[in-house]
């Protein structure tokens, strides 16, 4: 994978929500997310079978549910440098239409 792949896959509103989720807790099931994000769960699978797919998350089964981690320690680290960096720019994309 390259990086505007790896991009492309983190950026979605919901995914990063989920991958920030992770960096915090380490480990949710589906459930989890439904309940802390205030989404559906049919959303929230899907965008968990997208990061899945890319590679980002890692799953095992816990009985009758799955449980998601983000899949490398460098996902990880990239994951909070972003949002490190975003909190330190609260300039950046502040036009709705830049992004």
């Amino acid at each position: 994978m390259n990086g505007v792949s790896l991009l492309k896959c983190i950026c979605d509103e919901t995914r990063f929500e989920i991958l920030e989720l992770l960096q915090k807790d380490k480990e949710l099931c589906v459930n989890d997310f439904v309940e802390k994000l205030e989404k559906d769960q049919p959303l929230v699978s899907h965008h968990l079978k997208t990061l899945k797919k890319c590679g980002i998350v890692k799953s095992r089964d816990e009985g009758k549910k799955a449980m998601y981690a983000i899949s490398s320690n460098q996902l990880s680290e990239l994951i909070s440098n972003v949002t490190k960096a975003s909190k330190k720019i609260p300039i950046l994309c502040s036009d709705d239409k830049c992004c």
